[in-house]
């Protein structure tokens, strides 16, 4: 019999980092990226206006958030994030869309923001999150109830409405991608959560094995929905088109684990990034493990932008796929690289 995964090194955490004198702001010194299409602000301020009315309907901000709307720039990051947009309305749905992951994320499963989330029996929360946007069938009566369960809820009420008006837009084959892409979401959530719980600290391959699935595909998944188009599910399902997909979701995450670096630091010592994995993992100091941390998301942007080069000389309809992931990628990383109310970067340079 096998030994299980969990059986390796005990590795330890190597403790609070020393974060004197961060840096604020700016692209981290040596990460590859792509420069993005520059955000129109009218743009941004119109989805704004519709995402803040959106949620003020829906009654999704707890007493807890408040000022997070505006220190959180969803406008931004989605105009910067879909430079191709077919319209503001797609804009707005995708802005819909990640407010809800945002909700969901921050009240269910983040111990350390003050919102009710707990590692501890995460499971159940996260199913009853899947079926506001993988609905439920069963008698009518005990579907009302389950209606009701999801209306009473926040969290729940965001990712039912969102999903709704996605649907309205996307073809059902975009709708359905959609929703697995959630699901391997949600699972992403139970195994960080379950490592919290039972304070395992994993290798470096194990850790972004979690991150494959607890990644911002989601987001990626609809970027020709908003783009106005379908990559065919015939297409989409193919092993190399899922690779770049993976590449792509993989680089952009890991961009999100250096530049929040400081942020998760500061409030948890011990919360897991990849710079926290390696210094665990391999034995390094913080400063040599962040700066290993930024060579491995090089390697596997690189891996990204040689694969979609590739394969975009193939079909126009993966050309347009493939710069739609491209074009995701660079405004996230704008959006981390100048979101100073959220971001600051070690003194590490």
């Amino acid at each position: 019999m096998s030994a299980p995964v969990n059986a390796g090194p005990q590795r330890r955490l190597p403790g609070p980092p020393t974060l004197t004198r961060p840096r604020r702001g700016g692209a981290i010194p040596g990460l590859r990226y792509r420069p993005a299409v520059p955000a129109d602000p009218q743009k941004v301020k119109e989805v704004d206006r519709r995402l803040e009315a959106w949620a003020r309907e829906l009654d999704l901000f707890p007493p807890a958030w408040k000022g997070d709307f505006a220190g959180f720039q969803f406008g931004r990051a989605v105009v910067l994030q879909h430079p191709r947009a077919l319209d503001l309305d797609r804009l707005t749905l995708a802005g819909e869309l990640l407010l809800a992951e945002n909700l969901v994320d921050s009240c269910y499963c983040e111990e350390d923001e003050g919102r009710g989330g707990s590692h501890r029996g995460l499971g159940g929360p996260l199913i009853m999150a899947q079926s506001a946007i993988d609905p439920f069938h069963a008698t009518p009566a005990l579907e009302a109830e389950w209606q009701q369960g999801v209306q009473a809820d926040g969290p729940l009420r965001s990712y039912h409405w969102a999903m709704k008006d996605y649907a309205a837009f996307a073809t059902p084959s975009q709708a359905d991608r959609f929703v697995h892409d959630m699901a391997r979401l949600h699972l992403g959530y139970l195994a960080e959560a379950a490592w919290a719980e039972t304070r395992y600290v994993p290798g470096v391959w194990e850790y972004l094995v979690m991150r494959q699935f607890n990644n911002f595909r989601p987001c990626l998944s609809i970027v020709d929905a908003v783009d106005g188009y379908e990559l065919p599910e015939i297409v989409y399902a193919r092993p190399e088109i899922q690779r770049i997909t993976a590449l792509a979701c993989n680089a952009t995450t890991i961009v999100n684990d250096l530049y929040s670096f400081t942020r998760e630091l500061e409030s948890d010592p011990d919360h897991l990034n990849l710079p926290q994995v390696v210094a665990a993992d391999q034995g390094r100091g913080l400063k040599a493990a962040y700066l290993r941390s930024v060579e491995i998301h090089n390697e596997v942007m690189a891996a990204f932008e040689e694969e979609a080069a590739a394969l975009s000389a193939t079909s126009p309809v993966v050309e347009r796929y493939a710069l739609g992931l491209s074009d995701w990628v660079a405004g996230n990383h704008e959006w981390h690289a100048t979101n100073s109310h959220r971001y600051h970067l070690p003194n590490y340079w």
